[in-house]
């Protein structure tokens, strides 16, 4: 574990870092996002290795990082004219474009697809390493597969101890949840993960975009080959089981309520995951609010950091309540039904009754 100041991080700590990164080792480090376990991309010994430590499927192929978005026409067989604005819009930001891969890239890194997936985060501690490393890093979030995604390095460590080389430890992230990923292989654009880039923000600057149906997606959808990581595979959970109500917030909360009431009879250790407006009305053995609805910064950097509390605390289930999907929402939501596993329950107000 070594310690970074994530404004000004020491250059003897990153080369100590990026020299591991040389040799195939893997090195987990924050983004602005979550935090990532950095392989270099084009050491195929290395992206196995990454795939091993963290229990990962070999066909849910990761984001490559880089420093600079020159990199990228190394790594794309081209850059569509959509590409370099939005590069230099939101790069480096929480946005991962989906290119045509040139031959430069091991099949592993991508999963054996005819596309590769990269994003400039937007943090130094991150932009150094991967400078430093001098290659392209390789970084799906660093934790073990399935799990809530990491935004501090005592995550890392819960997961991944004696399974990695070194975590850079720069305090929490920013954002809390991974970055949207964009696909530019397909007229429009689609979205095929939603992320720290709001689908707003995207249509503002290229016009129309599409989403893909597993974006809002409200039970499971079969899913062939995963275009992009969190499509295709478990995601996000805790280890307790999950409840995700849905409605409006009124009926939300009579609904979660009623749960309570329901799994505290069967003698069941109760948490629930609720908001500012409405974390007095709950009488469960834990409530821990994401912060207020109108505030989807402070949820999304909330979310994955109260799953694992509730998992520490063992919890058998957790019932959390459902948010709108502008802006942040729509990852946020994306990542709270993913974590139910798509358990979902409609909760129904006085008028649509």
């Amino acid at each position: 574990m070594l310690r970074v100041d994530p404004q000004k991080p020491d250059r003897e700590k990153i080369q100590a870092a990026a020299n591991i990164i040389k040799n195939g080792g893997l090195v987990a480090f924050p983004t602005e996002t979550v935090y990532g376990l950095g392989a270099d991309a084009l050491n195929v010994k290395a992206v196995l290795a990454l795939f091993e430590a963290k229990r990962r499927p070999l066909d849910n192929p990761p984001i490559i990082h880089v420093h600079d978005a020159d990199d990228v026409y190394r790594l794309a067989k081209e850059v569509p004219s959509k590409a370099v604005v939005l590069m230099k819009k939101f790069w480096p930001g929480p946005l991962t474009l989906i290119f045509n891969r040139s031959k430069a890239v091991p099949d592993v890194t991508v999963a054996g697809l005819d596309t590769i997936a990269v994003r400039m985060p937007r943090h130094n501690v991150a932009l150094a390493l991967i400078d430093e490393s001098g290659c392209p890093i390789a970084a799906p979030s660093a934790n073990l597969a399935g799990k809530p995604s990491p935004t501090t390095a005592k995550h890392v460590i819960n997961d991944l101890n004696g399974r990695i080389d070194v975590v850079l430890d720069a305090g929490p992230t920013h954002i809390g949840v991974e970055s949207t990923v964009l696909d530019l292989t397909v007229d429009p654009p689609e979205v095929l993960r939603p992320g720290g880039t709001p689908y707003e923000a995207l249509q503002k600057v290229v016009g129309k975009v599409d989403l893909d149906p597993l974006v809002l997606a409200d039970k499971p959808l079969p899913v062939k080959k995963a275009r992009s990581p969190g499509l295709k595979h478990k995601h996000y959970a805790p280890d307790a089981d999950m409840i995700l109500v849905e409605g409006e917030m009124d009926a939300i909360a009579a609904k979660v309520d009623e749960l309570v009431k329901v799994y505290k009879n069967e003698g069941k250790k109760i948490g629930v995951l609720a908001t500012d407006e409405t974390i007095s009305h709950y009488n469960a053995d834990i409530v821990k609010s994401l912060g207020s609805r109108t505030d989807m910064a402070t949820v999304a950097r909330n979310l994955f950091r109260l799953l694992r509390e509730f998992d520490e605390e063992h919890v058998d289930v957790i019932v959390a309540e459902g948010m709108g999907v502008d802006g942040l929402g729509l990852a946020v939501m994306n990542r709270l039904r993913k974590a139910a596993g798509y358990t979902i329950v409609k909760a129904a107000s006085d008028s649509q009754r």
